[in-house]
């Protein structure tokens, strides 16, 4: 037999539907989605021109939406608020009011679904007038030190509402560490981390800041988010961000750089998150639109490459419409 020139045939195990099941090597569930979920003030939730499909909720609306999505399966939703420009300051002292509008979605959220695990975002620039994540200094720099002391209240906000992780996702050196000794000293030992490790400066994010009229209004935001060239970089991010007590990396963009995760997942034992953020979803929506691809085919393909290249969970805007297609089988 050792011998014989034996023909090779991988086609044997594509055969059939349960051939595949059998030795498919990624799987794709609703529980590996977190839900990024709008919420504004007032009575009325509204449709968000620059991302079909998606709304910006009134609180009353979300906590329908998360029910919704949660009775698919999917067990987190990660909270992003659309702040009044009226509310918005330099300081951004709105991001640490106790009755301001994340805290009482929070608060809504976990009253009416205990079980739901709820994630916020804990960065400035929702709240801060200038539009970036960090406090600006008049010459135009952002703030590191200044801006993690108001991170670090921020947070204490959200785990005094009830939030089970906070997202900083503002890429302030030293961050995690200052965050996970205020919520330690605080009590709040049991409030998770999940942070914004590579977050790159990316031109995928413009719907987005759109969706919550936040971009910035003068400079960019190439000083504190990373180059897009760079990978080793993001290596060192993921070390500090692991050594400063971490919970879960992540990843954002995904789709683009799938090359991270990877590097990522091979170089830390930490949980990884994944951000299919609203330049993916718009393309994909755009390109369904035309008539030239099929919508729910990419979307799955999407998002299983993305679970492919090592991301545990992934934050999507299709996460309940993929939760029901799953359910549907």
């Amino acid at each position: 037999m050792r011998g014989m020139n034996l023909p090779l045939r991988p086609r044997r195990n594509r055969q059939s539907a349960a051939v595949r099941a059998l030795v498919r090597e990624t799987t794709l569930n609703a529980g590996h989605l977190i839900y990024p979920l709008f919420v504004q003030e007032g009575t009325r939730s509204e449709d968000i021109a620059s991302m079909p499909g998606v709304r910006r909720h009134c609180l009353e609306d979300l906590v329908a939406e998360a029910a919704a999505a949660q009775a698919l399966g999917v067990g987190a939703v990660v909270l992003f608020p659309r702040i009044p420009d009226a509310i918005k300051t330099p300081l951004a002292q709105a991001c640490h009011d106790d009755a301001g509008l994340v805290p009482r979605a929070i608060r809504a959220l976990k009253q009416a679904l205990p079980e739901l695990l709820v994630i916020t975002d804990v960065a400035l620039d929702p709240y801060n007038s200038d539009g970036h994540d960090g406090l600006v200094a008049a010459d135009g720099r952002i703030l590191n030190d200044e801006t993690v002391e108001v991170l670090c209240a921020q947070a204490l906000c959200h785990a005094r509402a009830g939030a089970d992780w906070i997202s900083p996702s503002d890429m302030m050196d030293g961050r995690v560490g200052a965050l996970r000794k205020a919520l330690d000293g605080s009590g709040f030992e049991q409030v998770s981390i999940m942070s914004y490790t590579a977050k790159y400066a990316s031109a995928y994010y413009g719907p987005f800041r759109g969706a919550l009229d936040s971009a910035p209004k003068a400079g960019d935001k190439k000083t504190y988010q990373m180059d897009p060239a760079n990978i080793r970089e993001a290596l060192r991010e993921a070390a500090l961000d692991e050594a400063e007590g971490a919970d879960v990396l992540m990843v954002k963009p995904a789709g683009p750089y799938l090359d991270v995760i990877c590097r990522l997942r091979a170089a830390t034992s930490l949980p990884l998150a994944a951000y299919q953020v609203s330049g993916e979803y718009l393309m994909i929506k755009a390109a369904a639109a035309s008539g030239w691809l099929d919508e729910s085919k990419l979307v799955m393909e999407s998002l299983l490459g993305i679970r492919r290249a090592g991301a545990d969970m992934i934050l999507t805007y299709f996460a309940r419409s993929v939760a029901a297609r799953l359910k549907e089988g």
